[in-house]
């Protein structure tokens, strides 16, 4: 009897429920989450929006690869702008070193000192030398029994201011000479050129006196002497234009 009632009851439940159709007895497949839909993406070379429409795009995925690409176009950019600036400071340094390097050269050449041709000109500074020794070894020499012979040597080498700065150095002597019976020898024991300039020329002179006493009381005394002196060239010959003691 209960078997009976349930078929009945069963029947009557199929008779007035609604038709199924085939969708409805398929179960729905479940929508895959987004872990799953970026592993598909991985492997199949397939982004996950493509995938899925309504998947948000990753940032982090789509910065990463941009990021080496776009670097060398920004430097590149960078140094396209840079290089014209850089070009132009570098012609203003160099035109401004030519002009500077131009100037001291042409300065250097108007010095006198580059026209010292004394370690150069090795014939003309052994003349001046020469020629500037014998005329001190004359000028600085006086024997009282002949004035006139140191007249004679003044008249001969000196020149210029050496004329009176001559007479000015030997006045006591002049003085002294005729009492005392004196006898000035000077000698050149060396001299160098120091400036030569055609026919100009500085020389320092070393030069060794003797001052003798020849009364009844014979007496010598010798003395060292430096000093520099100008010379000026004249024809064939030097002259003595100036002389510097070095002293005031």
């Amino acid at each position: 009897m209960s078997t009976t009632r349930h078929l009945v009851n069963r029947r009557r439940r199929l008779a007035t429920a609604p038709p199924r159709t085939p969708e409805a007895e398929t179960d729905p497949a479940p929508e895959p989450d987004t872990t799953t839909r970026a592993a598909s993406a991985t492997a199949t070379g397939t982004s996950a929006t493509e995938l899925d429409p309504r998947a948000e795009p990753s940032t982090e995925a789509d910065a990463a690869p941009d990021a080496p690409a776009n670097a060398p176009r920004e430097r590149g950019s960078r140094l396209r702008g840079t290089l014209p600036v850089v070009l132009c400071a570098l012609t203003v340094l160099l035109g401004a070193f030519a002009a500077w390097a131009f100037a001291s050269a042409d300065g250097l050449r108007d010095e006198p000192a580059r026209q010292n041709t004394a370690l150069t000109d090795i014939g003309r500074t052994s003349e001046v030398k020469g020629r500037i020794g014998e005329a001190v070894g004359a000028v600085f020499s006086y024997d009282y029994a002949s004035p006139a012979r140191s007249d004679r040597a003044a008249s001969t080498y000196l020149t210029g201011r050496a004329v009176q700065q001559h007479k000015d150095m030997l006045a006591d002597v002049r003085e002294q000479a005729p009492k005392q019976k004196l006898v000035l020898t000077t000698t050149v024991t060396e001299s160098g050129v120091e400036f030569l300039d055609g026919d100009r020329a500085r020389l320092l002179v070393f030069a060794d006196q003797s001052n003798t006493r020849t009364g009844k009381d014979e007496e010598t005394t010798y003395a060292a002497a430096m000093f520099a002196v100008d010379a000026v060239r004249r024809g064939d010959t030097w002259l003595i234009a100036a002389i510097d003691t070095f002293t005031r």
